[in-house]
């Protein structure tokens, strides 16, 4: 864990990715609060640009719970078959599809207990379709923004509840909107696992980081 970063760093940190992008997307193809929510639930050990191939043809034919059970399982298969872990994840689906017409008629709630108590639906599946799909402040923090709150001091945490809690309470509100996409896409490909690439992040001198990656020659 790094030193923790001041208030001010903070603000400035988050000040820099917002002048560089200002509207950040997610990288899942979606098309409304559903498909959103079988996109990210799908993404689970999975890449984006392997999740959009698969649910190309699908969220042609399927935009609501009912259209995915009319679907089916086995055909819902044949679309997925290419993503990590498809036929647990096919089941989770259907039964979540079922639960919304049973449950919610039909429509995804914008809360966040009755998300989680959908089958495949964690707590970050849950926070990214809050925020994504209504703007809902909340911290979806997977490997990305956990590696992120730590590296740089921002929100140190053991655990990727207490990151997100520190996140939370730190991140100024002007920014939540849009703060764990910026954290994502800065993880992803700026502040890397193995490799950060120091020498190009516009935030270099704001990180608590102490082993950063040199220029390279």
């Amino acid at each position: 864990m790094s030193r923790p970063m001041s208030k001010a760093a903070i603000e400035e940190f988050f000040q820099r990715l917002s002048d560089a992008d200002p509207e950040p997307k997610g990288e899942l193809d979606y098309t409304n609060p559903y498909t959103l929510l079988v996109a990210v639930a799908l993404s689970a050990q999975a890449t984006d640009v392997g999740v959009n191939k698969a649910t190309k043809k699908l969220f042609q034919i399927v935009e609501t719970p009912q259209d995915m059970l009319d679907l089916g399982e086995e055909a819902l298969i044949e679309h997925i078959k290419t993503i990590g872990l498809y036929r647990g994840k096919a089941k989770n689906v259907m039964a979540a599809a079922r639960m919304l017409v049973e449950k919610h008629g039909g429509i995804v709630p914008n809360d966040q207990d009755a998300l989680e108590e959908l089958p495949g639906v964690g707590r970050k599946t849950a926070n990214v379709v809050r925020n994504i799909a209504w703007g809902e402040h909340t911290m979806a923090v997977d490997t990305h923004i956990f590696r992120l709150g730590n590296r740089t001091g921002m929100a140190n945490g053991k655990n990727v509840l207490a990151v997100e809690k520190g996140l939370l309470k730190k991140v100024p509100s002007r920014f939540m909107n849009h703060a764990h996409h910026w954290l994502i896409l800065h993880g992803r490909y700026i502040c890397k696992a193995r490799k950060p690439r120091c020498a190009d992040c516009i935030v270099n001198d704001l990180c608590n980081y102490k082993d950063k990656t040199p220029a390279e020659a």
